[in-house]
């Protein structure tokens, strides 16, 4: 079980990197550019259309994984307020990546936003509103243990990082993947160790 955890982030990042190289036109045809607009329907925009399902499915095993990574941080940390504030948080965190699933609309179409375009976007807002906290939390639960206190300084700069490219989007989205996706295999290369 704890090896499947390290292979969440590994997943994620090679499902958006095949599929963007094997759909890089359909994209295109969506208004994205990988350099100058590269939010522009991405990487929400992978679920539409051919070999949608993938990217689908990535969204709903990709969150499962977090929430079981969150529940076995509950069960490995020292029970304390910090641990458990900051375990639920990176659950709900997994349950809205999760929730992703719901497929985006496109942002250029001429028909109404769809029920499941909406809760898309809700999905979204909520991972933001539950995974930087989640972070900030999961900092003071880590000092608090003597096995992960060395990486309590690495979950802030981290989010230091990733919450500013989070919400300048632009080509500074890529940092923020990036920076998320390294903290996830981190901790879960660590619970992977402390486990034994």
């Amino acid at each position: 079980m704890k090896r499947i955890l390290l292979l969440g982030p590994i997943l994620f990042a090679s499902v958006l990197a095949i599929l963007t190289f094997i759909k890089y036109d359909f994209l295109k045809s969506l208004g994205w550019h990988p350099i100058h607009d590269p939010t522009f329907d991405w990487p929400s925009g992978l679920a539409l259309g051919k070999y949608g399902w993938v990217m689908t499915a990535t969204f709903i095993l990709s969150g499962g994984l977090m929430a079981l990574l969150a529940a076995r941080l509950f069960l490995n940390l020292k029970p304390a307020p910090a641990s458990r504030v900051g375990a639920t948080l990176l659950v709900f965190a997994g349950l809205a990546l999760a929730a992703l699933a719901f497929t985006t609309d496109p942002t250029i179409r001429d028909t109404p936003a769809t029920w499941h375009g909406r809760l898309h976007d809700l999905s979204f807002v909520l991972l933001g509103l539950t995974l930087f906290p989640a972070m900030i939390v999961l900092g003071f639960a880590f000092r608090q243990n003597e096995k992960w206190k060395n990486i309590s300084l690495y979950t802030w700069l981290t989010l230091a990082l990733a919450a500013p490219a989070f919400a300048l989007k632009g080509a500074a989205f890529y940092v923020f993947l990036f920076a998320i996706l390294a903290w996830n295999e981190v901790a879960a290369w660590r619970l992977y160790k402390s486990d034994g």
